[in-house]
């Protein structure tokens, strides 16, 4: 049989018409993806378009029960005073009543003045009760060491929009001239965190007793979410200690290139009730990230801090897709109580919310 001749027909090209129709359809689900996952894809490239800040000078930290503070002044290259230094802690207080007891408990020892300033408003600009003057009685055992001031905020105008950064950055000038009131001299040690972050009774006793330390000294502390059972990371660093001077300013960005390793601990939205959960949420400077309503409900909050889950729905912040893809998903649950603060465990009944297995939360 004679053999076939091939016929070979060209390919042709898709009409106008089908080209527009694809165009139609795909614009409209970009569209919508953006608008749903924008935030999301814009952490995702973060490592991209954005630049890691400069490294920190990382401290060593020496520290032992029974080493004597001669010795541990030595291993960090610093001297031994003759006597200790005085030291205020100052923060800006929302409602974080639990924490704040946890904290003053756990540094009452070795702290001259507890400095506190609370807003009748949110960084939102919601009106707020005063949660601290409320409750006093609770705090009564600081009573001769404590600071206190009530900040008359700006409060939110419908349809007019304030940048929740400029309302805090207002407390936070409003916090300098009560530092400046409590008695603080030049040379005294000034503790610089917001409520949840909490130095360690050692790095405390250090900043007191140690000679040559850094004028200005970030503080490294170990993150955990919800509670001391999903420990994050040790990325925590704005906390700062400072050598009290003139030009000493109240501020919670970076002011050193010096960071204290393993300074102490800083517990993201751990709170006791879940109503405090969507006080924070909607109070705080990021309330932005509240992009859907059903945020706010009681059961998902409470089924995502069991999880270790993201209660915005967010991709972590980071520099680079190792770390990003490393911390993506839930947070894995950690069974240790070791190496945390004294007063917690000494009050787990009270506190055992902030404790491996204590997730669930009463409404």
């Amino acid at each position: 049989m004679a053999g076939r001749t091939p016929r070979f027909t060209a390919r042709r090209p898709p009409s106008k018409s089908l080209l527009i129709l694809v165009l139609f359809l795909l614009i409209p689900v970009c569209v919508i993806t953006i608008f749903n996952h924008g935030q999301k894809i814009s952490y995702f490239f973060r490592p991209l378009w954005d630049v890691a800040p400069a490294p920190f000078n990382h401290i060593p930290h020496y520290y032992a029960e029974n080493v004597s503070m001669y010795q541990l002044c030595a291993l960090h290259g610093w001297s031994l005073r003759s006597e200790p230094r005085r030291v205020f802690d100052a923060v800006i207080f929302s409602h974080e009543l639990d924490l704040l007891e946890l904290r003053w408990h756990e540094l009452d020892p070795y702290i001259t003045k507890f400095v506190i300033l609370e807003a009748n408003t949110t960084f939102t600009g919601i009106p707020k009760p005063l949660f601290f003057t409320q409750n006093l009685e609770r705090f009564k055992f600081a009573e001769e060491k404590i600071v206190h001031n009530v900040f008359s905020g700006r409060r939110a105008v419908r349809g007019v929009y304030e940048d929740p950064f400029v309302l805090e950055s207002e407390q936070r000038v409003a916090m300098n001239r009560l530092i400046q009131r409590s008695g603080i001299s030049i040379g005294d040690i000034l503790i610089m965190s917001d409520t949840d972050e909490i130095p360690s009774p050692n790095t405390i006793k250090l900043l007191q007793w140690c000679d040559g330390i850094p004028a200005v000294m970030h503080l490294q502390l170990k993150n955990f979410m919800y509670s001391f059972e999903f420990p994050v990371d040790f990325s925590s660093w704005r906390a700062t200690a400072h050598v009290y001077g003139p030009r000493t300013r109240y501020r919670h960005s970076r002011q050193s290139d010096d960071l204290l390793s393993d300074a102490g601990w800083h517990c993201s939205f751990c709170f006791r009730r879940l109503q405090d959960f969507v006080f924070k949420m909607t109070g705080y400077s990021h309330a932005d990230r509240v992009r859907k309503q059903d945020f706010l409900n009681y059961s998902r909050i409470q089924k995502i801090i069991c999880q270790g889950n993201d209660l915005f729905d967010m991709l972590p912040e980071e520099y680079s897709f190792k770390e990003l893809i490393k911390k993506m998903g839930s947070i894995p649950k950690s069974g240790s109580a070791v190496h945390l603060p004294a007063y917690l465990l000494k009050n787990a009944d009270k506190f055992k919310f902030f404790l491996p297995g204590g997730c669930l939360r009463p409404e």
